[in-house]
């Protein structure tokens, strides 16, 4: 995916994964009873960032973003620090 945003410094742009709407036990979620998603997909790096690249599926912390809608997308940009791992 190709983002619209060119993120500054250390801030790193991202796109949330769907919410499970089943559970691992086979039962299904309302979308009101869903989490919010915990992982997303690295679409833009700005020039600061050192430990993340495009493509990469991370984990990050939940309230220190900003979400941004740009042609029916929405992004997520969270500074690099706030990144808590990557998925493998």
């Amino acid at each position: 995916m190709n983002s619209p945003l060119q993120p500054l410094a250390d801030y790193v742009v991202t796109v949330a994964e769907e919410a499970q709407s089943k559970t691992s036990s086979g039962l299904y979620l309302p979308d009101n009873a869903a989490e919010k998603p915990k992982t997303a997909q690295v679409v833009a790096v700005g020039s600061g960032v050192k430990q993340v690249k495009v493509g990469d599926r991370v984990v990050h912390k939940s309230y220190s973003t900003t979400e941004v809608k740009v042609d029916g997308t929405e992004y997520t940009l969270v500074k690099e620090e706030d990144v808590l791992a990557v998925v493998k």
